[in-house]
């Protein structure tokens, strides 16, 4: 049996879901019938459609602890392709901060309580009991995976994990609550000269803002830029026609603040993307 199927079938019967790597450390790409968001949606995904596709296609919402779907043929065949096993923290009520360099290693070590630990490439793994959302560069070299994100496995790693603590939840917080909603200043505005909205069911819409999510969500570098495309493809989309709220603003900000951007960031970007579509 291949190594990487062996130790996921091992975590699976862990209640840990898991997914294959290729090489680089990322996921598989999306299979054709996957492909521009064909399939409806990312299973898994908050206001996205199921997908039945086989593969594990779906980053880390194609996690899983399903043997069968794991011992699958697809599966099989991707198992001989991958470079590692990765897994879904969140879905395993975990927590994963990823300390990449030995200068976060010591910032942890002096801020945040022993927990059980997994040596890195350049860092460690510091692995808590308990789920929250993910955000990246929390601090220099700091990346927190939980919901909606995905960890190499690198072992069972030393130590007592401990309860997820208060300070670790506090890393993820970049603004108050009040600030991550979108301000009216960015709402976006009527239709056009009074236009229709030409999209002709709420569906169109609303896969449009899941795919949207998806892709922030998705980005692994150039975070800034990637929100910035996003809004502006959003809104050349539905940016005229007054289908938007701020509940789907909120959304898009809501996901573009779990990857590290700030709600002014996002207000920057948005109001960009405005200014650049004649909005």
């Amino acid at each position: 049996m291949n190594e990487h199927l062996r130790t996921a079938l091992e975590l699976a019967s862990c209640q840990i879901p898991v997914l294959p790597l290729r090489a680089g450390k990322v996921p598989f790409g999306n299979c054709r019938r996957c492909a521009d968001n064909a399939c409806g949606g990312r299973p898994n995904m908050k206001n996205a459609g199921p997908c039945a596709c086989p593969g594990p296609c779906h980053a880390w919402a194609a996690a899983t602890t399903d043997p069968d779907v794991i011992n699958s043929d697809v599966w099989q065949r991707a198992w001989v392709r991958a470079s590692a096993v990765a897994y879904h923290p969140g879905g395993a009520w975990l927590t994963v901060v990823d300390l990449d360099n030995t200068d976060a290693v010591t910032w942890a070590r002096e801020n945040l309580p022993a927990t059980q630990t997994v040596s890195t490439t350049r860092g460690e793994h510091w692995i808590y009991l308990g789920q929250m959302q993910s955000a990246n560069a929390v601090r220099p070299g700091v990346d927190i995976k939980s919901t909606m994100a995905y960890a190499r496995y690198l072992g069972p790693g030393t130590g007592r994990m401990a309860e997820l603590p208060d300070v670790v939840r506090a890393l993820a917080v970049k603004e108050p609550p009040t600030a991550r909603l979108a301000p009216p200043s960015v709402t976006a505005p009527a239709g056009v000269g009074g236009a229709e909205c030409r999209h002709r069911t709420p569906a169109y819409l609303e896969r449009g803002i899941a795919m949207a999510e998806q892709r922030i969500t998705e980005t692994s570098s150039g975070v800034h830029r990637a929100v910035y495309r996003t809004f502006l493809a959003v809104l050349s989309t539905h940016g005229r026609c007054g289908c938007l709220t701020e509940d789907h603003i909120a959304r898009l900000f809501t996901a573009a603040q779990a990857k590290g951007e700030t709600a002014r960031h996002c207000t920057d970007a948005w109001t960009n993307a405005r200014t650049t579509l004649g909005l």
